[in-house]
């Protein structure tokens, strides 16, 4: 085994135990800081995979901005009355169908996927050339602009619901 291949086996089960810890806290807060240090995780694999740009925004927009709104968040909800509440009363059999269902579909994603794909149009010395931000823009704003507008308008939403959400009434 390579170097190359223990660095990335450490990503990966690095990811998964942490991901695994970010649903599994019963405190919120220790959840988002579990999240926090995923996506630095995911940065540092990114800069690993000669993707400086995404590690970059990786940093940039998701452990600083995405995590502030996720803290904000936790604080503005009552989270003691509900950590108190009995959770999962009788779900149990219901959970395990669920995760049977999903592990056969896991399967049979994962026996489909192929190691070492076809090359696609841009190789590591046309992005080296044409540097990996005007890349990532050329691909983005052409093959990919209707998803990323998409993107744009729910993220949109989402804040619009989030600010009517915090917003108090003054209706008393």
């Amino acid at each position: 085994m390579t170097v190359h291949q223990l660095i990335f086996i450490y990503f990966a089960i690095a990811m998964t135990g942490i991901s695994l810890l970010v649903v599994t806290r019963r405190n919120p807060v220790h959840s988002v800081l579990f999240m926090l240090v995923l996506f630095v995780h995911i940065a540092a694999l990114y800069l690993f995979l000669n993707a400086e740009f995404l590690a970059a925004v990786q940093i940039i927009v998701y452990a600083g901005a995405i995590m502030v709104l996720f803290l904000f968040v936790i604080m503005l909800l009552n989270l003691r009355r509900e950590e108190t509440e009995e959770k999962f009363h009788r779900q149990w059999p219901v959970s395990a169908g669920a995760v049977a269902v999903l592990a056969v579909f896991f399967i049979m994603i994962v026996s489909k996927i192929v190691v070492l794909p076809a090359l696609g149009e841009y190789s590591i010395d046309a992005i080296r050339s044409e540097g990996s931000i005007m890349t990532v823009g050329k691909v983005l704003f052409t093959k990919y602009l209707l998803p990323f507008e998409i993107a744009s308008i729910i993220l949109l939403v989402a804040i619009i619901g989030a600010i009517v959400l915090a917003k108090k009434s003054t209706n008393s």
